[in-house]
């Protein structure tokens, strides 16, 4: 028996729900039937939105014979036999599921074809291409983004569902539909799954919102760790922190908790401390390392709680980019010359006097000697950001320092801090 999911899958674009800016009347899939000249394109966005369904639905409007291609499960065997097929017909349409995962051998032997236009190839996948598909695909392929589908696209893909599908046997109480459209995550193909699970659970005809939430206690996850959406959602997660919106954070938090990947979300974390607040609060720096440990060593979910605190610091600090802009400075000034290192500086001077050599024994004058090159001397790298009272007592010192000038004059250093016996 077909899944309500397979059985409802629309056979052409004007029957597709959603994704007006490729089905639409102005939309390129549109124009491609119009024109009768489909072109290579790859379509990435999350599970569920209508990718491998529009690329079908393309391929009967266009009334041309097509295959599709699983790159996780079809073998090289196979991409030769649709090549094989594609030069007797002389061209052949094929649907690339997960093209994210073609391997090397697949790629090769398909490249040459999509150049050639031998196949006109139309891949789908979570991933974001422009991080997950390698270059020479993209170079011979247009890329088309979908986006999830909106409340208002499963509200009317369950209406149409309950009509076609059941013949208006079940009906919903209003919170009961409103509970499957936003368990849903614009993923339609898990709105029809949960709808047809509440059909068989529900008792009679009438679907309550207890048999909603009986079946699915939390919403669906529109993107799992190697999804485009999953790095949006990390995005999320530092810019809710680095605008000091501790609710957003912690929302982010919750949903990057739920897909599992911790080394990922350590990762973003330690880099959001110390990018973002940084020389603003420097001990939370420290705490949030201390909070992962805690959180690695006493396991989910309980690991939530050292992860929660140390989001709530980092996101109600005050903060300071002024460490990562200091050596971003310093690094664009390695990239545009190299300069000699002072010889005074070297681990081994050669020629210099005792007198001219670094004083290890003379603390005194190290802060007033030069340690830039000479064309360098008066750089400032770093421009402290006063958000704390911390980068503040950095900042007077940095400008003590400063009113004090430094110099490469080792000799006369070394006679005025000479210690006398």
């Amino acid at each position: 028996m077909e899944p309500l999911a397979v059985k409802l899958r629309p056979k052409t674009l004007s029957q597709v729900i959603g994704q007006k800016h490729v089905v639409g009347q102005d939309g390129i899939f549109t124009k491609f039937v119009a024109k009768k000249r489909p072109l290579s394109t790859i379509l990435y966005g999350p599970p569920g939105c209508g990718k491998t369904t529009c690329a079908i639905a393309l391929a009967n409007d266009l009334k041309i014979p097509y295959r599709i291609f699983n790159a996780s499960t079809g073998n090289k065997k196979q991409m030769d036999m649709i090549i094989e097929e594609a030069k007797m017909s002389g061209s052949l349409f094929i649907i690339i599921d997960e093209i994210h995962r073609l391997n090397k051998d697949k790629q090769d032997n398909l490249l040459p074809h999509l150049e050639s236009g031998l196949l006109i190839a139309v891949g789908c996948t979570t991933a974001n291409p422009y991080h997950a598909i390698n270059p020479a695909i993209r170079s011979r392929m247009h890329i088309i983004k979908f986006e999830p589908l909106t409340d208002g696209d499963i509200r009317e893909g369950i209406e149409k569902a309950a009509k076609e599908a059941f013949e208006d046997e079940y009906r919903f109480e209003p919170e009961a539909l409103d509970a499957l459209v936003n368990l849903s995550g614009g993923d339609i193909r898990y709105s029809y799954n949960l709808f047809e699970l509440a059909a068989i659970n529900c008792e009679g005809t009438l679907i309550t919102r207890k048999d909603i939430v009986s079946l699915v206690p939390r919403a669906n996850s529109a993107y799992d760790r190697n999804d485009d959406n999953y790095y949006d959602t990390l995005s999320a997660f530092q810019k809710s922190i680095r605008g000091s919106d501790v609710n957003g954070a912690l929302y982010y938090l919750a949903k990057l908790i739920e897909v599992g990947d911790f080394p990922s979300l350590e990762r973003r974390l330690i880099t959001i401390a110390y990018e973002d607040v940084g020389l603003g609060n420097i001990e939370a720096c420290a705490r949030t390392v201390t909070a992962l440990q805690a959180a690695k060593t006493i396991g989910f979910p309980e690991g939530r709680i050292p992860l929660a605190s140390a989001v709530i610091e980092l996101a109600l600090s005050p903060k300071s980019k002024s460490a990562e802009a200091a050596i971003d400075q310093a690094l664009s000034s390695i990239n545009s010359n190299t300069r000699a290192v002072p010889r005074y500086l070297r681990l081994t001077p050669v020629g210099l006097s005792e007198e001219e050599k670094y004083s290890y024994d003379l603390p005194n004058t190290w802060e007033y000697l030069q340690y830039l090159p000479d064309d360098l001397k008066n750089e400032q790298f770093y421009i402290p950001w006063i958000t704390s009272n911390y980068e503040k007592q950095l900042a007077d010192n940095y400008q003590r320092i400063l009113n004090h000038g430094r110099t490469n004059d080792v000799v006369k250093l070394n006679r005025r801090f000479k210690k006398r016996p």
